[in-house]
């Protein structure tokens, strides 16, 4: 999830590195995720391998995404003659995940410490693979988070709370404090963790269901029916079960799935 103390490899802004440095916060994550022998974990941005460390002591198997090169060295250093670690230097956001697990008889489990600047589309292109995956333990922004666990009503209620609630159940752990990084971030940190599930009613028509989020939600201000002026009538939204004068924040996750399968169905 990223580095120990004592490491003299200086994070590179350019990949929105933090290095975890604080134990009691990297036991507080270990307790979280309690991982077993049978697991099999992907770590996004392992670091110098603070993480990396004790789930393999734990008897899991890792297997290490990292895009920095310069921490390749020092990572195989220190995991490269353990038959359990397999390090990828390589982008998440272009990794199948799924082909990670191939031969696997049991589903996946993600880990890592997510850089700020690209957090949600890791979130969804790792959504992507979840039927391959059973939990992911994320060390994201508070604020991301709040977004991601929200429930209608709340000002934190958005798109980001919505689409990824119509795929896993959403927890916030705790919260990480700047100071347990190095360098320290200018915001409060939180681990989150998300469980692939199916959603209810299922989602069929996903991508009519985007499109109604970002018209919604670009627009949060206004009531339905105007925002949505493009894209259902107010007759379509009441024949949903939603008040054509609400806001889309007051929806909840289940009226939008229906909103989008009733619209592909014409």
């Amino acid at each position: 999830m990223s580095t120990e103390a004592g490491s003299v490899l200086r994070a590179d802004k350019r990949f929105g590195q933090n290095y975890l440095h604080d134990q009691g916060v990297l036991t507080r994550i270990i307790r979280a995720i309690t991982p077993r022998e049978d697991d099999h974990f992907i770590e996004i941005g392992p670091g110098e391998g603070a993480l990396t460390a004790p789930l393999l002591e734990s008897g899991a198997r890792v297997t290490a995404i990292e895009l920095d090169a310069r921490l390749l060295p020092g990572l195989e250093a220190r995991f490269g003659d353990t038959t359990r670690c397999r390090l990828i230097q390589a982008d998440a956001l272009k990794t199948d995940i799924t082909a990670l697990g191939a031969g696997d008889t049991a589903a996946l489990r993600l880990v890592g410490n997510l850089p700020y600047n690209i957090s949600t589309p890791l979130l969804f292109h790792v959504l992507s693979h979840s039927a391959a995956v059973r939990d992911m333990h994320f060390m994201l922004q508070r604020e991301v988070v709040e977004r991601m666990v929200a429930g209608p009503g709340s000002k934190r209620y958005g798109r980001l709370s919505v689409a990824l609630a119509a795929q896993a159940r959403c927890q916030s752990l705790f919260d990480v404090a700047p100071g347990a990084f190095r360098p320290p971030p200018k915001v409060t940190s939180a681990i989150v963790r998300l469980t692939p599930q199916a959603p209810t009613p299922p989602l069929t028509a996903p991508a009519r269901f985007d499109s109604l989020l970002r018209h919604a939600f670009a627009q949060r201000r206004k009531t339905l029916s105007n925002a949505l002026s493009g894209q259902c009538t107010a007759e379509q939204l009441a024949g949903c079960g939603i008040d054509p004068r609400a806001r889309a924040e007051t929806v909840p996750v289940a009226q939008w799935i229906h909103l989008a399968n009733r619209l592909a169905e014409g």
